[in-house]
């Protein structure tokens, strides 16, 4: 019985002295794991030196080129006898669009001019006969001769006038867009009013209105991106040609004029209303994604990864709008500047990179 008491005793022992010998085997694994804790997790970018623009925003509508645009009038009063199309429409060249009857004291006048004509056609014919059997002097054949000239020049007047025809059509001078109808279907009108506004297909500009406070900024010939203010509509690339000098009393803003491409008018109609970007002050600074720039109350900053630690430069804001925005500062392309992460950082943190493995920043150190 002794002997088997002690052989249990032994083997308990054994038992207690391997459990033991476990315990400090598992500390001793944990003791060699790496210790991460207080490192923050982050990625970075490189910055990338490039050119950015100022941009002034814009409003307004694109309207007819004044000085390709026109004003269809004649030179004599009349009635409008049909209307072919209406205000805003697109037209060929050489569609009609008015059906226009003359004035009847103009088409007397016309009528009355032609029977003078004849009359004096037929009277320079007997005076020539006369003349040659020594009947008329030459006097009265020259006299004959002046009046059928005159005759001839006062029907050409009538003509000019609008008597020569029973109805006349006024057609398009071009492809383009009737901006303005002025006139009713029986409406008489003098001459010399305007009966419509016309502008070429390829003759849009971008009439705009900028705040008065960015008028010293803008100057002729810089470069404006022109897009539809409603809709997806493409970006047209035009220029600035007029940048007023005194404030619209209507609108209070400082009106603008923008040149477009010819094919505008595939894009815009005029009347359409439109945004415009204006592009200023040209100038270099570092391209960062946003989240890499951070504000306090000492202003704008970035924190890189230098050594495994955070560090905090501060930076100024150049262009802020965007998902790329441009910074300056001391900045070189070879930093790795913190885009994540950044917001739980602290100048002098340890930070470790995402591709980068735990037992090597362990090493590192």
């Amino acid at each position: 019985m002794n002997r088997l008491a002690f052989t249990r005793a032994a083997l308990a022992a054994l038992m207690l002295a391997a459990l033991a010998a476990c315990g400090k085997g598992g500390a001793a694994d944990d003791g060699d794991a790496p210790d991460v804790k207080g490192s923050v997790l982050i990625t970075t970018t490189a910055p990338v030196s490039q050119p950015f623009h100022d941009t002034v925003q814009v409003w307004g509508v694109a309207a007819g080129d004044p000085h390709r645009a026109s004003t269809i009038s004649l030179g004599h009063g009349g009635l409008v006898t049909a209307l072919a199309v209406a205000a805003g429409q697109s037209v060929q060249r050489g569609q009609a669009l008015l059906r226009i009857a003359p004035d009847p004291v103009a088409r007397n006048a016309f009528l009355q001019a032609q029977s003078a004509l004849d009359l004096a056609s037929g009277e320079l014919k007997r005076t020539e006969q006369m003349a040659a059997q020594h009947l008329a002097t030459q006097s009265q054949l020259a006299g004959a001769r002046k009046a059928l000239d005159d005759a001839k020049t006062n029907l050409d007047a009538q003509r000019a006038l609008g008597g020569g025809t029973a109805e006349e059509t006024i057609s398009a001078p071009a492809d383009g867009v009737v901006t303005a109808l002025n006139v009713n279907l029986g409406d008489r009108f003098q001459a010399g009013a305007a009966l419509l506004s016309f502008a070429p297909a390829q003759a849009l500009v971008a009439r705009l209105g900028a705040q008065p406070e960015d008028g010293a900024r803008l100057k002729a010939g810089m470069p404006v991106d022109v897009q539809g203010a409603y809709g997806a509509s493409g970006v047209l690339h035009g220029r600035l040609d007029v940048v007023g000098h005194a404030v619209d009393a209507q609108t209070h803003l400082l009106p603008l004029q923008v040149s477009l491409p010819p094919d505008a008018g595939n894009v815009l109609v005029a009347g359409s209303a439109v945004q415009a970007s204006i592009d200023t002050t040209s100038y270099t600074a570092w391209a960062l994604p946003r989240d890499a720039v951070l504000q306090d109350d000492k202003g704008a900053y970035v924190f890189i990864a230098d050594h495994d630690h955070a560090k905090r430069i501060d930076v100024s804001l150049k262009h802020p709008a965007g998902a790329t925005v441009g910074v300056q500062g001391p900045l070189d392309a070879t930093m790795r500047v913190i885009t994540s992460g950044n917001y739980e950082l602290n100048d002098g943190d340890a930070v470790r990179e995402h591709d980068e493995p735990a037992d090597q920043q362990e090493s590192a150190k």
